[in-house]
């Protein structure tokens, strides 16, 4: 789900060294509510009980020095008390630790409320998948929604990138059935207002690397 928002006020809730990357003069900034499978920490294997979890980013878009273009992570909700850990300790990014669901049918449902100290923030998302897209059929603004292949991050202060590998989306059209969330409120952005725009994919396999400072970027 993705809404349009005024330039300026992203750009307020964003660190030196970035800003928003509009699209038709307005920045967006975007609910992705997903399931995780099969996650690992290079060299380990998949571990029982840790490789699968729900896992819900609010998320803009923007560029960081050089004009090169990225995502910014406003707040990540994740089912896994390890990934919360590790994650945040690691790169920065950050995660809360979340009670989250995921009921598949005809319809979509995906659940999430914040546990202690974050709490009690959430949403409850559910989506009903529609028609795939043909490639002919993805549009230049869904490829800018989707086509990112950097994160930024901040460690210690200091200005990182996370590159983000990955094939491209496959997308299906999909109805907004039922939102009720304040993940734009707790990230400190005003509730977005007018319906979003609404897309749907079975997913794909993503591989993130670790956060290195920029100003170690040309070593």
């Amino acid at each position: 789900m993705h809404w349009p928002l005024p330039a300026e006020v992203v750009a307020a809730h964003l660190p030196a060294g970035l800003e928003p990357d509009l699209w038709e003069d307005q920045a967006w900034v975007s609910i992705t509510p997903f399931l995780v499978e099969r996650f690992r920490l290079p060299p380990l294997p998949p571990l029982p009980r840790l490789s699968r979890f729900p896992e819900t980013n609010l998320r803009t878009y923007v560029r960081g020095p050089g004009g090169v273009d990225g995502l910014w992570f406003f707040s990540l909700e994740a089912d896994s008390a390890t990934t919360v850990v590790g994650a945040w300790a690691g790169t920065g990014v950050p995660y809360r630790w979340s009670a989250m669901g995921v009921e598949a049918g005809e319809t979509i449902t995906y659940t999430a409320r914040r546990r202690p100290p974050h709490g009690p923030h959430g949403h409850r998302i559910v989506v009903r998948p529609g028609t795939p897209l043909l490639p002919g059929e993805i549009s230049e603004r869904d490829h800018f929604l989707t086509g990112r292949w950097r994160a930024y991050t901040t460690v210690a202060g200091v200005l990182a990138v996370i590159p983000v590998e990955h094939q491209p989306w496959p997308l299906q059209e999909a109805e907004l059935v039922d939102l009720d969330e304040d993940l734009f409120t707790a990230a400190g952005l005003p509730s977005p207002s007018g319906p979003p725009l609404v897309g749907y994919s079975t997913g794909v396999d993503a591989r993130l690397g670790p956060a290195r400072p920029l100003r170690h970027l040309d070593r």
